[in-house]
């Protein structure tokens, strides 16, 4: 497969590619032995761990002791 680099450093990746990994909107980028590596990255929104933390009936107090006692 191959991709074009555009003047602002922009590339569309070929549909087969993306297509055969999990969808993604964000990727990692890293460079390894002079190659450029894109690994996809699930994003969360903060809404769905407020919302995931309230299922669990996690506070934002539990939340704040939680933090002192590891910084401690």
């Amino acid at each position: 497969m191959l991709a074009k680099l555009t003047s602002k450093n922009q590339i569309t990746l070929p549909k087969a590619a993306v297509s055969s990994v999990d969808a993604a909107e964000y990727f990692e980028v890293t460079v390894e032995g002079g190659r450029i590596v894109l690994t996809p990255v699930r994003v969360q929104n903060a809404q769905a761990v407020r919302e995931k933390l309230e299922q669990l009936g996690i506070t934002e107090q539990d939340v704040e002791d939680a933090v002192a006692w590891a910084r401690r």
